[in-house]
Order: structure tokens, then C-alpha cells, then sequence
């Protein structure tokens, strides 16, 4: 890997609206490729917009989403790529050739190349489906990416999955803080009071959104990721109202020791830029941790214990 200057963004996306998300996305793609960025991250799913699908329609879930790469989403995302010179990743529901329909993140190269990820860990709509691969792909820039959505980087297993496919930087684009998790130390939901006195009262929503609601939250496990992996991770969210949650931001580029080495506290629409040192990759603690690996001893990771259950049922405590 060469050294490379990123960018990742928190928007606030409009429900079913892709005309105004796409718009937002140019937006941001503009002002980095003025900051000479060659590779950005936006939010999970943030093209068709996220947490209101759950309450749609079969018909009109499966309407949302488009084919990849054939859909006009990820045609017009790889002609900005071009044009710009810049990767560009972003969310969207993705429909297959089966008709399945997945939770997916298009990454747009600017050599007409482009990769997808579908979530392997889904719950956003009782017809969608669940993605059963790792994705990790080489870029123009001269490093190597992998891609992993909201939960699937709550399973520690899929991080270092993808850090042995050789992933030396990891997009994380999430819908996340504000959730009513079932954990009683988990996330909660933002307080509506707070966020709507946000330009009155800038600290207290500054605090809420940071608290254990969100940032702490966050900062419990996301760097850890990064950390015993060896890799550099560019996390990406939402921001403020999503149907009737409200989500965090904090958008932030964290180095492969885990330390945060750019971070947005905007509250609402923002991008945060950083510059990546290949340099810290190869003697990184969590770089040197895989080569410290006994593969003979860890067979119990992948037999069945019996307790695993479907990501809905625990997401939702079902």
C-alpha cells in the first residue's frame, strides 16, 4: 500500500428520495476531489434511504432497489468516479438476478471497475436477503479494500475474515446510534428535545450524540477492529432524524492501531479528510498478530455451538 488521502461522510438521506441523495453524494464528491481525495465513503444505504424500507410493502421494497451494476445508481456513481478520479463507495438495496433483494454497498472505481458487498447481517426487512460472502478487492490506488456493513462488523470473525483476504483498509458504512438496543448498556435513542434545540443548545446535543447513545457506544468496539487487525477504517454513518430514530454521525478515519485520526462532531451533513501513512501498516500490533496465528487451534470457531439464531431474532431480542 502507498500512502493515500480518504475522506468519509455523514448525510442525512431523504426516504425513497434517490434524486436528492445521489445529489448530496456529488456534493461531497465535489468538495474532496478539491481536497485531491482518491477514495471516499458514504453511509449504508444511503442512495434509497434505510431505516423507513422495514415499514414498506414487499412490492414496494422491491421496487427500491436496482441491479448492480446494470442500475442506473451505480452507472451514475462509476461516471463520477471517472470523472473525478476518486473511489467512491456508497449504500443502496441491490436486486439480483433471482430476484432477491440485498442490503448492498457499491464501490466505484475510476477505472470502470467496481465491487459489491451485500450485508451479511440483515434485519432492515422481513423479505430481504442476506449476503454469504467476504469482499475484498484491489484498487487503482495500489491498496487493497475490503467492505463490511453496519452489523457485520459487530461479529468480530468478519473483521479478521476480511484482514486475511489481505484488507489494509476496511469501509464501514453504518446507519447507527439512536437504536433501542435490547442491551441495557447498549444504544438508546437520542432525545427528539435535544436534537430539535441543536443550533440553540450546540454542547447538549454535541453530548448526546457522543454518550453512550452513540460515540461511546461506538468506541467500546469500533476501534478494536481496526486495531487487532492491522487496517486502516473509514467509518461512515447517518446523522440526525431517520424515520423515527436519529442517528450519530461521528464520521471518522481510525489507523490501524486504533486511534482516531480525523473525526466529525458535526451536527448534521459533514465530511472529515485524513491522510493515510502506508508506513505504520506493516509493524502495526494487529499486522503482526496475524502472523502470529496457530490456524490448527481455532476449529471451534467455525462448528456450531447451538445457540447462534438469526441476525433479526437478536437484534430485536425475538
Amino acid at each position: 500500500m502507498r500512502d493515500l488521502r480518504v475522506a468519509t461522510v455523514q448525510f442525512q438521506h431523504a426516504a425513497g428520495d434517490k434524486a436528492y441523495n445521489f445529489g448530496r453524494i456529488c456534493h461531497f464528491v465535489t468538495e474532496a476531489a478539491g481536497a485531491r481525495v482518491e477514495m471516499i465513503a458514504f453511509p449504508e444505504m444511503c442512495l434509497t434511504g434505510y431505516w423507513h424500507v422495514r415499514k414498506l410493502s414487499r412490492a414496494a421494497f422491491e421496487a427500491l432497489a436496482e441491479p448492480v451494476p446494470d442500475g442506473p445508481s451505480t452507472r451514475d456513481l462509476l461516471d463520477v468516479s471517472r470523472e473525478h478520479g476518486m473511489t467512491i463507495g456508497a449504500g443502496l438495496l441491490e436486486r439480483a438476478p433471482d430476484g432477491g433483494v440485498y442490503n448492498a454497498y457499491v464501490v466505484a472505481m475510476p477505472d470502470g471497475t467496481w465491487a459489491v458487498h451485500r450485508k451479511l447481517h440483515v434485519f432492515e426487512h422481513p423479505n430481504i436477503c442476506a449476503g454469504n460472502a467476504y469482499t475484498v478487492f484491489d484498487t487503482p490506488h495500489g491498496c487493497r479494500v475490503g467492505v463490511l456493513i453496519c452489523y457485520d462488523n459487530n461479529i468480530v470473525e468478519n473483521a479478521r475474515a476480511t484482514a486475511l483476504l489481505g484488507a489494509e483498509i476496511l469501509l464501514a458504512p453504518h446507519q447507527t446510534g439512536g437504536c433501542d438496543s435490547v442491551s441495557p448498556r447498549g444504544m438508546k435513542p437520542i432525545d427528539p428535545a435535544v436534537w430539535a434545540r441543536r443550533h440553540e443548545d450546540p454542547a447538549a446535543c454535541e453530548a448526546e450524540l457522543c454518550g453512550p447513545k452513540g460515540r461511546a457506544w461506538l468506541m467500546r468496539w469500533l476501534p478494536s477492529r481496526a486495531h487487532d487487525n492491522g487496517m486502516f477504517l473509514l467509518f461512515s454513518n447517518g446523522i440526525g432524524p431517520d424515520d423515527d430514530e436519529i442517528r450519530t454521525g461521528n464520521a471518522m478515519v481510525l489507523d490501524p492501531y486504533g486511534d482516531v485520526i480525523a473525526e466529525s462532531r458535526a451536527l448534521g451533513d459533514d465530511m472529515v479528510v485524513a491522510d493515510l501513512d502506508a508506513s505504520v501498516l506493516p509493524t502495526s500490533s494487529g499486522r503482526r498478530w496475524l502472523r502470529a496465528r496457530r490456524p490448527e487451534l481455532y476449529e471451534s470457531l467455525t462448528r456450531p455451538t447451538g445457540q447462534e439464531q438469526e441476525t433479526r431474532r437478536v437484534r430485536f431480542g425475538e
